[in-house]
């Protein structure tokens, strides 16, 4: 097992403390899950302290292509650590990458990764619904191609409108999305924290689906329970 791991992504900080607590020495301050995680802050996920974590001497750093930027990543590497970058755009590539990242570890499969391999082999689609997924308003942006969280959607049933949109995460005008066709608007509160007295008030012509943004775009523990608790909140 590696005896200093530092995770700059909170999917995977969450994925490492539950199958092995304490191997951890440092973690972003989105680093949320699980609750009272004792290892050092080491910035923001796009903005992380590279002199903070090389000082920490880990033998691992956890990353994403995603969410963290690639010159970060290379200071890290210049500065001779060991950088494993991840990518998950689908759930089967979350699932084989999380398994990846726990053997680099020296970590051995948890049944927690059984738990959500099951749980989503299981889930069945719901009724049929066209959705606009905003991550972002000021300006508006909306899920589009190739992404983590349009995935779990289309597995429940519902279709991103944008799914087929040159990019992955378009800005679009509140006219245009609301002129879209979609029949249902999905918020989740993060990275963009809607509510219910902030965003479904854009959509008047659609029902709004308010979501956690944890069982919608995090792929660790939290994929055992995402099924039925998305389920729960689009239908």
């Amino acid at each position: 097992m590696r005896k200093r791991v530092v995770s700059l992504v909170p999917s995977l900080t969450e994925a490492v403390a539950v199958s092995a607590p304490g191997l951890l020495s440092g973690v972003t301050d989105w680093c949320t899950h699980p609750a009272g995680l004792d290892a050092a802050r080491v910035g923001g996920t796009k903005n992380p302290d590279v002199p903070a974590i090389v000082a920490l001497r880990p033998d691992l750093v956890l990353a994403n292509e995603e969410e963290n930027r690639a010159p970060d990543l290379a200071a890290l590497r210049a500065a001779g650590l060991d950088v494993l970058v991840t990518e998950v755009r689908t759930l089967p590539q979350a699932l084989t990458e999380l398994e990846r990242v726990l053997r680099a570890c020296g970590i051995g499969r948890p049944r927690w990764l059984d738990d959500a391999d099951a749980a989503w082999a299981s889930a069945a689609p719901g009724a049929p619904r066209r959705a606009v997924v905003p991550v972002w308003r000021r300006p508006w942006m909306v899920l589009g191609r190739d992404t983590f969280a349009g995935d779990l959607l289309a597995r429940l049933g519902v279709t991103n409108v944008y799914a087929d949109h040159p990019d992955r995460y378009p800005r679009i005008p509140l006219d245009e999305l609301n002129a879209s066709g979609a029949d249902l608007v999905v918020l989740p509160d993060e990275p963009y924290r809607f509510t219910a007295d902030d965003g479904p008030e854009a959509f008047p012509a659609m029902p709004a689906a308010l979501v956690d943004g944890r069982m919608l775009t995090w792929y660790g523990p939290s994929l055992a329970e995402a099924p039925e608790a998305l389920r729960a909140a689009l239908h």
